[in-house]
């Protein structure tokens, strides 16, 4: 059976009486390229222990099959159950997980499943739980990489660079605990039913340590938030929604960072936030 075949689709989902769901964010390849080149990507091979989300009916759950030595799918949807037993019987490297990724202990999960192998994770993630779901994989630390279809725009926000539109808090967090790369789009007539939008598999290698060094990674945090609270005004400005500290001392603070007065938030990079972050931590009351 050619999962990645209109027909082949069409006559396995009838058999299980199967309907798309808008709510979950369905939407299942056509492209038999797609699935192939994402696998491949995710650098999986036989030492690897790979955390699929969203499995669908299982056209990238093969190829990652074809190539790691464990792979471990974690599926919401009920209704697809007996449809993934159906088309992921011929492999006994596959495990099935039910339930919601979003409640699950990641570091758990990994350590009950992948003991003695490499852990990754690779998925066709839906879009509506992205950005929770990457937030969750980088923090919880027990990924060597992550490759993920994602929206594109999503995408171009990981990877963003300071100053430009996509940039913002979310890229600051990626590429913190992650060096990410784009590697390719993929066109919305790739999937069934087609959504409004095009997709990218980008791959987040996870870093070793931090690229900066903070006094408090919470602090550091809570600062990115407050900088791009307020993207069109100017930084001194934004941080007050965060600090309870006058205009006039947040613009010495940035001053004393070695940053313009004017500066928005939006052109920092993250080791003007590291920067930033411990000179407000000093000057807080927090330490």
């Amino acid at each position: 059976m050619d999962l990645c075949n209109r027909n082949d689709i069409q006559a396995l989902l009838l058999r299980h009486g199967f309907r798309f769901s808008k709510s979950m964010g369905q939407n299942f390849l056509i492209a038999d390229w797609v699935p192939r080149n994402t696998a491949e990507a995710s650098g999986a091979d036989k030492n690897s222990g790979v955390l699929e989300v969203g499995p669908g009916i299982g056209p990238l759950t093969r190829e990652l099959c074809r190539r790691a030595g464990k792979v471990v799918s974690v599926e919401l949807d009920h209704r697809l159950y007996p449809v993934l037993a159906e088309t992921l019987s011929g492999y006994d490297n596959f495990t099935l997980v039910e339930g919601d990724i979003l409640k699950q202990d990641l570091s758990a999960l990994v350590a009950e499943h992948f003991a003695g192998l490499r852990p990754i994770l690779c998925a066709n993630l839906p879009y509506n739980i992205t950005t929770p779901l990457l937030t969750a994989c980088v923090k919880a630390k027990c990924f060597t990489s992550i490759t993920v279809l994602i929206q594109k725009e999503v995408a171009q926000r990981i990877c963003a660079q300071p100053g430009t539109a996509d940039y913002g808090a979310f890229t600051l967090l990626m590429q913190y605990y992650t060096e990410p790369e784009l590697l390719f789009t993929v066109p919305n007539t790739c999937f069934l039913p087609m959504p409004k939008v095009t997709s990218a598999v980008i791959r987040c290698i996870t870093r070793e340590k931090p690229p900066v060094a903070v006094q408090s990674e919470a602090m550091l945090w809570r600062t990115v938030k407050a900088g791009f609270a307020l993207r069109r005004k100017t930084l001194a400005n934004s941080l007050q929604t965060g600090f309870p500290l006058s205009k006039q001392e947040l613009t010495q603070i940035i001053a004393s960072c070695g940053l313009p007065g004017d500066i928005r938030g939006e052109r920092l990079c993250l080791a003007d936030y590291a920067k930033l972050a411990d000179a407000l931590y000093a000057a807080t009351d927090e330490n």
